[in-house]
C-alpha cells in the first residue's frame, strides 16, 4: 500500500505510543519486519519543543524512511505550525492525533477529546494539509471510533477528513470511554472502510498472527496497525507478515538471537537518552522481554535496582547466557496464550 509518494514494504506498522516508540523502538521493529512506525506524539505548543524530551522525539538521525511524525493539540494554527516546525526536522508524513485516550490529553481537549468537537477537529485537518500539501507531505490521523457508546462518529468525521485531504486513517476500535478496556470491535472500522476511498488502518488487541489475519478480513482494512503487543516482542511483526504469506508459523527466536537484539536496542537506547535516563527508561523495555520468561521476575526486581549502563546491559547479557544453558528457543506458551485468547475474542467480534 502507499502513502501519498511513499510505497510501504507491507501491511502490519507500529502504533505511537508515549514513552515507548521511541526512535531506538521503531528502528528495531522496522529491522524485524514492521512495514511503517509513527513517532511518539510531539506537542504543538512552541513553548515545549526545545525541551530535551521534545528534543529527542524530534531526533531521526539515521532513522530509515518514510519518517512519520505525530502532531497533537487542540488550536488549528499552533498545529500548522508544528506541522511546519516537523517537516523542517525531517518529518516526510505527518499524523494528526484524535485517539489518544488519557485523562491529561483529553482534559485539555487534545486527542480524543477532539472527536466531541467535530468542526475544532475538521479546521485542525484543513490547516494542517493547507500547510502540508504544498510540500509534499501526506497527512494521516489516528482516532478512536468516537467518544462514547452513545456517540459514535468514527464513519462521519472519517468521509469529513477525506474531503480535507487526509490520505490514511487509523481507527482504533474502542471510544474514549473504553480506555483500553474491555474488547476491541471491528465493525465500526468495517464500516469506515466502506465509507472511505483512502487506505484505512486497523488498531485495536491486535497481538498474533492469527488476530491479524481476522481483523483484515472481518474489517477489510488496508493494514494493521500493532501497539502493546509488541512491547518486549518486536519480532511479531515478522511473525505475522510470514503467516500472512505462508499460512504457517515462524519459528520462534534463539535465545541467542534475544539476547543480542535486546542488547543492540539498549545500546541505541542509552545513545539517544544519555546515561541517567537511559538506565532508567530502558527498565521498562527490559520488563517487557523477560516477564514470560523463567525466573524472569526475580531478574526484573534486581535490574531495577541498577544505575549503571553498562551495569544494566551486563546483567541482561548474564541473564540470557544462562538462559541458553537451558533453552534453546523462546517460550512459545505465551504465544499459545495468545492464541487460545484470540479464538475467543473473535467469537466476539464477528
Amino acid at each position: 500500500m502507499n502513502i501519498g509518494p511513499y510505497s510501504l514494504p507491507n501491511r502490519f506498522f507500529v502504533a505511537p505510543m508515549a514513552g515507548v516508540t521511541d526512535r531506538p523502538f521503531r528502528q528495531l521493529c522496522r529491522r524485524l519486519g514492521a512495514g511503517y512506525a509513527v513517532s511518539e506524539m510531539l506537542t504543538s505548543r512552541p513553548d515545549l519543543w526545545h525541551t530535551p524530551q521534545s528534543a529527542r522525539r524530534a531526533n531521526h538521525d539515521g532513522e530509515a524512511g518514510p519518517i512519520a511524525v505525530q502532531i497533537a493539540g487542540t488550536d488549528a494554527a499552533m498545529m500548522a505550525q508544528a506541522a511546519r516546525y516537523n517537516i523542517d526536522c525531517g518529518a516526510q508524513i505527518i499524523d494528526i492525533n484524535m485517539g489518544c485516550p488519557v485523562k491529561k490529553v483529553c482534559n485539555k481537549w487534545a486527542g480524543s477529546a477532539l472527536m466531541q468537537n467535530e468542526p475544532l477537529a475538521l479546521s485542525i485537518v484543513q490547516s494542517v494539509v493547507a500547510v502540508c500539501a504544498p510540500r509534499g507531505v501526506p497527512v494521516t490521523l489516528k482516532m478512536r471510533t468516537g467518544w462514547s457508546q452513545a456517540h459514535k462518529n468514527a464513519v462521519v468525521l472519517a468521509r469529513a477528513f477525506e474531503r480535507a485531504g487526509v490520505q490514511m486513517i487509523t481507527v482504533h476500535g474502542r471510544t474514549r470511554e473504553q480506555g483500553y478496556s474491555g474488547l476491541a470491535e471491528y465493525d465500526t472500522i468495517a464500516a469506515v472502510k466502506a465509507a472511505v476511498n483512502v487506505p484505512v488502518v486497523a488498531n485495536g488487541d491486535i497481538d498474533s498472527p492469527e488476530q491479524a489475519r481476522h481483523v483484515l478480513a472481518v474489517t477489510g482494512a488496508d493494514a494493521v496497525m500493532v501497539g502493546r503487543a509488541a512491547q518486549g516482542r518486536p519480532w511479531l511483526f515478522r511473525e505475522m507478515a510470514h503467516f500472512m504469506a505462508t499460512g504457517s508459523h515462524l519459528a520462534p527466536p534463539l535465545v541467542a538471537e534475544v539476547k543480542q537484539l535486546l542488547l543492540e536496542h539498549l545500546h541505541d537506547h542509552y545513545a539517544l537518552y544519555g546515561d541517567f535516563l537511559g538506565v532508567r527508561t530502558a527498565r521498562k523495555h527490559i520488563g517487557w522481554y523477560v516477564k514470560d520468561l523463567p525466573g524472569g521476575d526475580a531478574f526484573r526486581s534486581r535490574m531495577n535496582l541498577l544505575e549503571d549502563c553498562g551495569l544494566q546491559a551486563g546483567a541482561v547479557a548474564d541473564f540470557f547466557d544462562g538462559l541458553n544453558a537451558r533453552m534453546d528457543r523462546m517460550p512459545v506458551g505465551a504465544s499459545l496464550g495468545l492464541v487460545n485468547k484470540n479464538e475467543k475474542h473473535m467469537e466476539t467480534t464477528r
